[in-house]
Formats: C-alpha cells, sequence, structure tokens
C-alpha cells in the first residue's frame, strides 16, 4: 500500500501520534525563550550619569553610571550603553546568523542522515551552549555562545518541526504546524512571566536554558519519521514505525505492508540535495518566491517583537502582549486555511497584506491620538497578529509544497533567508534616524509585496503530497508553471 493509505490503516491523528506530538509542540517553549533571551537579558534599565562630560570609554562609564536597581542584564554587567550600545543589537543579530547557519546545515543533514540523530545533536548542543551563555566572563564568549546557540537551536527546531508533520497523517499537517507556532507564542508569554520573576539575568538565563535539558533526555524515546525512512527505501523500518504507531493507536491487529517508494533515494544519489531546489524548474521558482515571503515574514515578525521593549510601560507586560496577541491568529488561520474559497494561498496573502497596512498606517497616526482601536501601538499588535498568523501558515504551505525527499531541505533554504530577516531585524529600529515613520514603511512595503508574490504560488489545499521530485510531473501534482499557465 501507499504510505499515506497507509496512515489512514494505523490512524492519522491517534492517541500515540497526539503524545508525539505533545511532546514536540510543548519543545517550542523552550525554542520561544532561547529566541528572546535578549529581550530581557539585554534590556537597559533607567541610568543617569553622575558628571556633565559623557564618559567616553567603558571603564570611565563604570565608574560614573548609576543604574536603577530593578534588574541586571548585560547591559549593566558590561555597560553597554552610549557607544556601546550597538552590542545588545549585535548579541541579537549573531543569534539570528547562528540561526541562518543552522537551517542551511540540519535541512540536509537530516534528510541524509535521518530527522532523529539531527534533532538529538543540536539539542544536546543547544543545551550545553545555553549553559555557557548563562556563565559567560565577558560579553565576547557571551556573543560567541549566542551565536552557536543560533546555530544549534535554528537547526534543532526546524528538524523538530519536520518530525511533528511527518508522525501524522497529511490532514492534521495543518493543525500540528498551527499547535506549534501557538505554543511559541505561549512561550513568549512565560519568558515575560520567568523575567518578572527572576531579575538577575544568568540566574533568569539558567533557568530559561534548563527545560531543554528534560527534552533532550526524553527525546531517546522517539522514533524516526516513518516518511523519511519510506523516501530513503527503508521499507521495513518504516513498516516498524508504522506498526509502533498502529499499537498505540490501539489497533493490534492492523498489519503494515508498504510497497517499494518510486523515486527511492539511494545513499549515492543527491536527490535529497540542495542543488534540486535549482535543477528542477518547479521546485526552483517556487524556492525563489518563498524564499522571499520567508525573509519579509521574519523580519516584520522580529522586527516587531523586538521593537517590544522600545516601547513606554513595562517591559514585561509588553513582552508578554507581543507574545500572546498571536495566540487569537492562529484558531484564525486554521479556520481560513481549511476553507476552499481561502485555502493556503489567498489566506497568506491577506494576512501579508493586512500587516503591511497596519504597519504603513501607524506613521500617519500622532503618538497621542486619544483612540483605543487606532493608536500607534495597537495598530502594531495588528500588524503583530495577522504577520504572526501568514508565519504559521507559510509554515505548512512550504512542508505541503515540497516532496518528501527535499522537504527539509527545502525548509531549510526558506529558513535560511528568514534568518537573514532576523538579523536586519534588530537594526531596523535605528533607521528612526531618518524619520520617526521609516522603520514602519519597511515593515509595512515588505509586507504587501510578499502577499501580492504569494499569488504565483499554487494552492495546495486538498492536493496529494509529492513524495519524490518525480510526482511533481504527474498530472496529479498542481505545478506552479501549471497554475501560472492558467
Amino acid at each position: 500500500m501507499e504510505l499515506d493509505e497507509a496512515f489512514g490503516l494505523v490512524g492519522e491523528f491517534g492517541p500515540r501520534q497526539r503524545r508525539l506530538t505533545a511532546f514536540l509542540v510543548l519543545l517550542q517553549v523552550f525554542v520561544a525563550f532561547q529566541s528572546m533571551l535578549i529581550l530581557i537579558v539585554g534590556a537597559v534599565p533607567e541610568y543617569y550619569i553622575d558628571q556633565e562630560e559623557i564618559p567616553t570609554s567603558t571603564e570611565a562609564l563604570a565608574k560614573h553610571v548609576r543604574f536603577a536597581n530593578n534588574f541586571t542584564s548585560i547591559a549593566t554587567e558590561w555597560y553597554l550603553i552610549r557607544h556601546e550600545a550597538y552590542k545588545v543589537s549585535l548579541a541579537s543579530s549573531l543569534y539570528f546568523a547562528g540561526l541562518l547557519i543552522g537551517n542551511i546545515m540540519f535541512g540536509p543533514l537530516s534528510d541524509k542522515l535521518g530527522r532523529k540523530p539531527v534533532y538529538m545533536s543540536g539539542l544536546f548542543f543547544d543545551v550545553i551552549f545555553g549553559y555557557i551563555s548563562a556563565f559567560a566572563p565577558s560579553y565576547e564568549i557571551f556573543a560567541m555562545s549566542r551565536f552557536i546557540v543560533g546555530i544549534t537551536n535554528g537547526g534543532m527546531s526546524l528538524v523538530s518541526f519536520v518530525l511533528t508533520q511527518e508522525y501524522v497523517g497529511k490532514s492534521f499537517w495543518a493543525l500540528t504546524g498551527s499547535l506549534t507556532n501557538v505554543t511559541f507564542a505561549v512561550g513568549i508569554a512565560v519568558y515575560a512571566l520567568l523575567g518578572y520573576c527572576i531579575r538577575e539575568w544568568r540566574f533568569l538565563a539558567f533557568v530559561s536554558n534548563s527545560p531543554g535539558l528534560f527534552f533532550f533526555l526524553l527525546s531517546f524515546m522517539l522514533p524516526e519519521s516513518p516518511r523519511w525512512l519510506y523516501s530513503q527505501g527503508r521499507t521495513a523500518e518504516a513498516e516498524a514505525v508504522l506498526q509502533y504507531i498502529a499499537l498505540g493507536n490501539g489497533k493490534e491487529r492492523v498489519t503494515v505492508k508498504l510497497k517499494q517508494c518510486g523515486g527511492t533515494v539511494k545513499k549515492d544519489d543527491s536527490a535529497s540535495d540542495v542543488l534540486n531546489l535549482v535543477r528542477n524548474p518547479v521546485l526552483r521558482w517556487r524556492t525563489i518566491i518563498l524564499m522571499y515571503i520567508w525573509y519579509v515574514c521574519s523580519l516584520v515578525y522580529y522586527g516587531l517583537t523586538l521593537n517590544a521593549g522600545e516601547l513606554g510601560g513595562n517591559l514585561y507586560l509588553n513582552v508578554a502582549l507581543y507574545g500572546l496577541v498571536e495566540v487569537p491568529a492562529f484558531p484564525l488561520c486554521m479556520f481560513f486555511i481549511e476553507k476552499p474559497w481561502s485555502g493556503r494561498r489567498k489566506s497568506t496573502t491577506a494576512f501579508l497584506i493586512f500587516a503591511g497596512f497596519a504597519c504603513m498606517f501607524t506613521t500617519f497616526l500622532p503618538e497621542n491620538t486619544g483612540d483605543i482601536f487606532f493608536s500607534p501601538s495597537l495598530l502594531a499588535l495588528y500588524g503583530k497578529f495577522a504577520v504572526s498568523a501568514a508565519f504559521n501558515i507559510i509554515y505548512i504551505y512550504t512542508s505541503e509544497l515540497y516532496p518528501t525527499v527535499v522537504r527539509n531541505a527545502g525548509l531549510g533554504v526558506c529558513s535560511m533567508t528568514c534568518r537573514l530577516g532576523g538579523i536586519l531585524a534588530p537594526f531596523v529600529p535605528s533607521t528612526k534616524a531618518l524619520g520617526p515613520s521609516v522603520p514602519f514603511m519597511i515593515f509595512g512595503i515588505s509586507g504587501l509585496s510578499a502577499g501580492f508574490l504569494t499569488l504565483l504560488l499554487p494552492e495546495t489545499l486538498n492536493r496529494p503530497i509529492a513524495e519524490t521530485i518525480e510526482d511533481l510531473q504527474t498530472p496529479a501534482y498542481q505545478t506552479l508553471k501549471n497554475k501560472k499557465a492558467e
């Protein structure tokens, strides 16, 4: 039988799959802790300098600056203010640069070596270097450890997302993808609560990293992806995993017998290589468009999130709000992407265009409008809400646009450009020097352009998922070329 038929037999989302999914979904809380660490650990409390002349060296700053004692951060420990303030944004950008490298490395590696071993290796080093960040004796070691955490955290979270999808039937991909992203959003709010309770930055970094150790130890019980095993021609092992899932789903009498995958990848074959994304014309155009969409989603998402510390009011409340505003976005996008009149493509387009307009409209409003629903801060939250929905859909949409043999490579390349947006996001607020409206104009124009480009991609709702590259050439699969021809 075909693999999708086997999932229908053993259960597409049975009790065992729900447990496996719940474990990997909860892992996103740890991923959120690491991703947003700099928001509080790098925050700058109020301070004053006890002399009229501004010190020009770090040593002089240490003698004359006085910080408010409500919390500590890397800024208070290493005096990252004035001419040294850029180092906080640099540490954040180094983390996102690490994510970029991790996505380049881990995607193809997991397509070749397997999902589980690559995921486990990434999580192990993520935890190790997370603790190094917490105990770093200098800024340089902290920044370098954050760079390495970015590599391991980005690669590990990418592979765990693919595992979450590949444990279940295709009809539940949208649900598991949305649960993954909504848990990440809740993780941001939980991190804000931790920051509120723990005001010493090293202890906060230590506590935020510790859940990773718990997840690593429990991850040994995870099975390998049956879809990956099947795509590699390891049919017997794929059958064993599906039989394990069937037993956990209460279907002891079910016997799974898969037919050999038509596009089996041999060890000396390069069918899962990133170069196939360029060689194949269908995949090439899809990848170019998806790369830009991912870049924009990341730029706007992280740009607005990292801007939470720039808003007036309580730092911890702002961070929590920028996380919680994402939560209602996920059931809403889940509703739209399953409707034939909207689907994946039109929903992504609508949310990106809404985010673009929300950001652009903030530039035309004064700071104190007196209107609760149309203040610049509220419009920025509307933008975060919309781009979060688009980000959620694009993960699901991208997984469905790539065949199994190159799915992780495709996600990795798209995530690479996504991280480019993350690298640039911390520096976008500095464009206020050119004009107070420039940052939101950048976010707005980017969102609008990505929204319209999404219309060039094919719809995947109720379409079969390709297992091999050869499947893209069959009439059953909708290609970009055919879509544009229509």
